[in-house]
């Protein structure tokens, strides 16, 4: 059974998605997310509204902020139990909040308590989020934008999971959705490929270190959006700097420039122990190897051992182990 995500009720209820919009800025392996959605209240009685949305284990969310009944409200950091009292204290009181905190029950889930929302207004619930993204065998940068916040609407008589049981033809969901996406990296972008709908990608300088796309419009949401972007230099080292904000104070983080360096190293494979194997040579070189060949072949033994023993040493595979034994009176290895 699939978790409910987006803005939902005390009672685990959804509240109507109206529209999502999203902004998407990937810069070599790291992802900048701006997501906007819109609900509204359709009920005829005030409600107190969660936001519960899931984290990647890579990502981190640097702004969330709320519109509620034409006011915003903007998360600040504070002390666990203190955040819980002002939060109280404010919904007692009337006034909007919103609390966000870890879901107790899964580290990658997160739920924010917007707080009342009157009967017939509207909540934009606007987040921004930083995401290390994964590589694919290929060498390819793989982006991808879960569909659990919005409800999964269905054409009557489908079975299958849903988020929320609603029926609905597809091409009349009651939402929009826009995503516009923006690439850069500096060594060149050779392609993006995206399993959903997107407009041809315009490369926005000669040298292609830059480019840009969009969601075709009347995509559904009904699976994830990927992302895949190629790059034909992947494992050259390449650096992005990134200037402090001009309203940050000086001498702090924030204020300060910053440069990201990406290092996407090629090992050669080298082939292991049990495939190239192992090879043991035992070499006579008793009193009867010095006796000739035959009588055609005047050759001493040792001799034709030596070349045939230099044969097989030449032919061994890159990689394998060997070692030569001698043996007569005595033995000796060539490798101790």
């Amino acid at each position: 059974m699939e978790r409910q995500c987006g803005l939902l009720t005390a009672e685990n209820a959804p509240v109507p998605l109206k529209g999502i919009s999203v902004r998407l800025e990937v810069k070599g392996f790291v992802a900048d997310l701006s997501a906007s959605l819109e609900y509204v209240n359709e009920e005829s009685d005030p409600l107190e509204a969660m936001f519960v949305f899931p984290m990647d284990s890579d990502s981190a969310v640097y702004h969330f902020q709320a519109q509620v009944g034409g006011k915003t409200i903007v998360a600040t950091l504070k002390e666990k139990e203190q955040a819980k009292d002002d939060y109280d204290d404010a919904i007692s009181s009337g006034h909007q909040a919103f609390l966000l905190h870890e879901d107790e029950s899964s580290s990658d889930i997160f739920r924010c308590s917007v707080g009342n929302l009157p009967p017939g207004d509207k909540v934009t619930v606007s987040f921004r989020l930083v995401q290390e993204l994964p590589l694919e065998a290929d060498g390819a940068v793989r982006f991808t934008l879960p569909a659990v916040l919005n409800p999964r609407y269905t054409p009557a008589g489908t079975q299958g999971p849903k988020i929320i049981s609603v029926s609905a033809p597809v091409d009349k969901l009651p939402y929009t959705l826009q995503l516009e996406a923006d690439f850069h990296n500096p060594l060149g972008i050779s392609r993006v490929q995206s399993n959903c709908g997107v407009t041809p990608v315009e490369f926005l300088n000669p040298e292609k270190t830059s480019a840009k796309l969009s969601l075709a419009d009347g995509h559904g949401f009904d699976r994830d959006v990927e992302f895949l972007i190629y790059c034909d230099k992947v494992h050259e080292p390449s650096a992005v700097v990134e200037g402090g904000l001009e309203t940050a104070a000086q001498g702090t983080l924030m204020g300060e420039a910053a440069v990201m360096v990406n290092l996407f190293p090629s090992f050669p494979q080298t082939a292991s122990k049990a495939s190239v194997g192992e090879f043991i040579f035992l070499m006579d070189r008793s009193g009867s190897m010095h006796s000739q060949m035959s009588q055609e072949d005047k050759r001493p033994r040792i001799e034709c051992a030596r070349e045939t023993l230099l044969l097989l040493v030449k032919s061994l595979p890159m990689g394998c182990y060997f070692n030569i034994y001698g043996f007569g009176s005595s033995f000796v290895s060539f490798f101790r």
